[in-house]
């Protein structure tokens, strides 16, 4: 199951006694998610889906949506979050990012996938993209393939004899406590830490050049973000 639904969209209508929402009633400002617990509820037992929402969604706690976020994760139905670069879509220039889900991220038996129970997958992808004019960004195929070639080596999808690897600034796996440290935010670039990025290819040409810098850029206000966020626990205490 693929879907893109609109982002933050308010004025929803809702019934509070939904079955549907097994893991908390999602905000009337907010559907993100309702979008969330509507593609869970309607996935097989062994299905998947990937859902397409704003970065918000990731760390908000606003209306409930963080105690929501937590019931998914302790249900362990969230399999990967990919951090998508600003400006990928014409109508909007909020970042985005893409949940996976899934309900059974076991071996299956004989389809002899990687047991990735109590386990979610980060991948940081806001540096990729190529722009494609003054405010619009494409993710080019080769990038593409290789988001989706992580996931699928974490799973053991992949191709025969290919192993999952943590890359610093890209991909990472974090079991639950880790998770539950991070106070259930599941922003990717908390996870994932900065790249490794060597003196050759800093001082190599401007694209490359501006890739590392731009890493290192989101990293710093990733941990901006976490210092905030600790500053405004104590100051509330």
């Amino acid at each position: 199951m693929l879907a893109n639904p609109p982002f933050n969209m308010s004025h929803w209508a809702r019934r509070p006694s939904d079955p549907r929402w097994r893991y908390g009633t999602p905000p009337s400002t907010n559907a993100n998610f309702a979008w969330l617990q509507h593609a869970v509820d309607k996935l097989s037992d062994r299905g998947s889906a990937g859902v397409v929402l704003a970065n918000g969604s990731v760390s908000s706690k606003q209306m409930g949506e963080g105690e929501i976020r937590t019931a998914m994760v302790e249900d362990d139905v969230i399999a990967c979050i990919v951090a998508l670069p600003a400006q990928l879509f014409n109508s909007t220039p909020i970042p985005a990012c893409v949940w996976i889900l899934t309900k059974d991220k076991s071996s299956q038996g004989s389809r002899g996938l990687t047991d990735r129970r109590g386990q979610t997958l980060f991948i940081d992808a806001r540096a990729m993209g190529e722009l494609a004019g003054r405010s619009h960004r494409l993710l080019t195929s080769e990038e593409l393939s290789e988001i989706a070639g992580v996931y699928r080596a974490w799973r053991g999808t992949g191709r025969r004899g290919e192993e999952y690897k943590d890359v610093p600034g890209l991909c990472r796996t974090a079991g639950l406590e880790e998770i539950r440290e991070k106070r259930h935010i599941l922003t990717p670039g908390r996870y994932v830490g900065a790249a490794d990025v060597d003196r050759k290819r800093c001082g190599g040409r401007p694209d490359d050049r501006l890739e590392a810098l731009t890493r290192e850029l989101v990293e710093l206000l990733d941990r901006s973000d976490h210092l905030t966020e600790r500053l405004r626990r104590h100051l509330d205490a």
